[in-house]
């Protein structure tokens, strides 16, 4: 029945593209976290009480309130919040009595009535608490004037043409841009911003044709992870054929301008659960014009239902590159498909690294010749390649292991561009094509560059570089001369220079030195007083934390509060070790790393005492509701974002099955044991002194999905734990993250802000 209305909703959207296209997506997300039951048999006092509990609100707190304000923030008693049911499931788990009492609330809210109604009574709580707190407009006023800037895309560039989104400002979603000549006149060519009436339709993602003739481009509905593909054509702006579905995490890799590899799970029966976990993820072969009834297998692994497929083309057209994953984990085995000279239907699938045991990159392809970055006896990453027509010589070192880490590398005209991460600084080197070294190019102050797309024989390439206190601007780079110019420089609402960035180091419990962002404004800085301050954190699945623009957090640092980031372990950001150091049987150490970083921040005078915030996204969600319960005296206010909160059946629900690499199993005792001890639903103290908490999440997240967070929540408001709130926000029609029209994210941004301000005394001086 649901996946009947995601289709039909699907189908109605994507035809609907004939009368207009559209173009790239402006994100953010809102998650939360779930947990079980402690040993209390209290129930919230439902609805009415809640309601009628609203006035209550404002009055101040008495004895010792938590928080840099002192005793005038506004707390909120436990019969505020609404009912929710607790049922006696108790689960028997490697000789230990587990109790679920909120599985209830596992059901899907868009088929069940119970738990819908659940949650707008939690909406209802959070959005009477949120509406009160005195900083909330002021914080909606200052991002949308921080989110209305010009920006625009990394560009690329297909055969004359140019592409690349543009936003006004404001704009629900940024549009598809095409130029003839990097000089040539612009032409809108996809604009999602009318695809729908509450902008929840975006374009997820889009690429050209070699040619530039077409390009195909993914719909992404709702926050869903779920793609429709069509194809545009260029010189028309006429939509061709007819929509690909269930799309999911795929690449669109071209084969000349007939069509192109996408990789799609099979079409869900009726009757079957939408977050059930998927399986057999295929790559297909979609020709322009044609129905996707009529799409060619081209490769698929039904004796391994678990493995997933993404295809991705060589630039000269020659071999398509398969790579397979088993996970999240940075492993994959990699086929190679000869196309030149064959038709679709005749291609052969061939393995090149059988073994789903290290990670592969392609990087470029040149006749026979493959490039790749691997960390294949290299934690740090290098360069290797290997000719296809003598397997048997096997790989050769381009660019060995250096001392940082090697993020990426392109082959732009006839020689390399190499990035690596250096203390907190992007820096690209090149080299020609047998590796020898040439000009560095190092960017000033602590940023990150990306993009430096192109192909062989391109001698020009494109880069962004951002920071915390820098909005994203695009550069050109001419490969002859060396010069650097300004593409597309956004204009600010601030002086990036009031600002001051830095890296410092930490001591972990183990005495591990870790490193962290800090930004403040620079006379805050010099005065030397301890500021209210924001802890961000992730430390998973080999993800590295850069520095990055943000409107929400500029708002924050605007206020006079302090921004500080975490690069703990589990992360990618020193290789294969420091991911290695924060996962599995090694989880705590991401905890004690992040614990250790608000310990840091107020032992040095940075984080006012009493007015720490945290917050984290996703893993991060996980890792801000493991340390609260952890730590729950360190932390005035916390905001756990779409969170992985009950980690003994995390593996159960739609992507969740994909990152048992990183948690390990929970049907293996050693690993079960391990998840028990830090599962944020399950270690919700049964009393105590908790910090304020805003859980947030999307009511559309299919990745993770939401009850992790409805459960989470539950277990919080029904333990004695003090009467600082502990609130729920999901936002309907929203996902993971991607395709939230901005009035959303402004919303959104404006109560998570107001909420940790209150608690930590920030606003206080607006």
């Amino acid at each position: 029945m649901v996946w009947e209305m995601i289709r039909k909703r699907s189908l109605h959207h994507v035809r609907g593209l004939r009368a207009g296209l559209s173009a790239a997506v402006l994100a953010c997300t809102l998650a939360a976290a779930a947990s079980p039951a402690v040993a209390d048999d209290h129930e919230a006092a439902g609805a009415a009480a809640a309601a009628a509990a609203l006035p209550d609100f404002g009055r101040p707190a008495t004895g010792e309130a938590r928080g840099a304000g002192g005793a005038d923030r506004l707390l909120l008693p436990r019969d505020a919040y609404p009912r929710t049911k607790r049922d006696p499931v108790v689960e028997l788990m490697f000789g230990q009595r587990v109790a679920d009492p909120y599985r209830w609330l596992e059901a899907d809210p868009r088929s069940d009535a119970d738990v819908a109604a659940w949650i707008g009574q939690q909406n209802g709580v959070a959005a009477a608490y949120l509406g009160g707190l005195p900083a909330r407009e002021h914080f909606a006023a200052r991002i949308r004037t921080l989110f209305d800037f010009e920006r625009y895309g990394l560009p690329r560039k297909a055969g004359s043409h140019y592409f690349y989104t543009r936003n006004t400002g404001l704009q629900n979603q940024s549009a598809l841009w095409v130029r003839k000549g990097v000089d040539g006149k612009q032409r809108l060519l996809i604009d999602p911003n009318g695809w729908s009436t509450d902008g929840s339709l975006a374009l997820a993602q889009w690429e050209p044709s070699p040619s530039g003739r077409y390009v195909a481009f993914a719909e992404q509905e709702a926050g869903s992870d779920w793609r429709t593909l069509r194809v545009v054509d260029v010189a028309s702006g006429r939509v061709l054929g007819a929509p690909v579905l269930w799309a999911n995490d795929t690449e669109i890799a071209w084969v000349g301008d007939e069509g192109f590899l996408y990789s799609r799970f099979p079409e869900p029966r009726v009757g079957d659960d939408p977050r059930s976990p998927r399986f057999n993820k295929a790559v297909w072969f979609h020709r322009v014009g044609t129905a996707q009834d009529e799409d060619q297998l081209v490769h698929a692994t039904p004796d391994h239902p678990e493995w997933g497929h993404k295809a991705q083309v060589t630039s000269d057209g020659r071999w398509a590159v398969i790579v397979s994953e088993v996970s999240t984990d940075k492993r994959n085995a990699v086929h190679v498909v000869q196309l030149e000279g064959r038709k679709a239907g005749q291609w052969k699938v061939q393995p090149l690294v059988p073994d789903i045991a290290d990670h592969w990159r392609l990087i470029a392809g040149l006749g026979n010749r493959l490039w790749f970055l691997t960390d294949r006896g290299a934690p740090l990453y290098h360069l290797v390649s290997i000719d296809l027509a003598r397997p048997a010589d096997g790989w050769k070192v381009v660019m060995g292991e250096r001392g940082n880490t090697l993020e990426g590398a392109r082959m732009i005209g006839d020689r390399f561009l190499l990035s690596y991460l250096k203390d907190g600084q992007s820096v690209a080197v090149m080299t020609d094509r047998r590796g020898r070294p040439g000009k560095a190019i190092t960017l000033n102050g602590i940023g990150t560059a990306s993009g430096f797309g192109g192909r062989p024989g391109d001698f020009e390439t494109f880069y962004q570089y951002t920071s915390f206190n820098r909005p994203p601007a695009i550069y050109r780079m001419d490969l002859r001369s060396g010069a650097i110019a300004p593409f597309a420089v956004p204009k600010m609402a601030f002086d990036p220079d009031d600002y001051e960035v830095e890296q410092r180091q930490f001591p972990s419990r183990d005495g591990t030195m870790v490193p962290l962002y800090l930004v403040r404004k620079r006379v805050l800085a010099k005065a030397g007083k301890p500021l209210p301050t924001l802890l961000y954190g992730y430390g998973g699945f080999d993800i590295s934390l850069t520095p990055g623009y943000s409107p929400v957090r500029m708002a924050w640092l605007e206020a006079g509060g302090a921004f500080a980031l975490a690069n703990i372990r589990g992360g990618g950001e020193f290789g294969r070790e420091w991911h290695e150091a924060g996962r599995r049987l090694n989880k705590q150490n991401s905890f004690d790393d992040f614990i250790a970083a608000g310990e840091y921040l107020i032992r040095e005078g940075i984080a006012a005492k009493g007015g720490l915030a945290v917050q984290g996204s996703s893993n991060g969600g996980l890792l801000v509701g493991a340390v609260v319960n952890q730590r729950p005296d360190l932390f005035a206010a916390a905001n756990p974002d779409v969170g992985v909160m009950d980690m003994l059946r995390f593996d159960r629900f739609t992507s969740g099955r994909f990152w048992v690499d990183d948690y390990g199993r929970p049907d293996r005792e050693e690993d079960w044991r391990v998840l028990r001890s830090y599962s944020p639903y399950h270690n919700v103290a049964a009393t105590g002194d908790y910090p304020a908490i805003l859980v947030t999440t999307g009511e559309n997240d299919d990745r993770v999905v939401p009850a992790h967070s409805f459960k989470y929540v539950a277990a919080l408001q029904a333990a004695k734990i003090g009467d600082r709130p502990h609130l729920l926000r999901v936002e309907p029609r929203a996902g993971h993250g991607a395709g939230k029209p901005v009035e959303k994210i402004i919303g959104a941004g404006a109560d998570v802000l107001a909420f940790l301000s209150h608690w930590t005394g920030l606003d206080r001086g607006l």
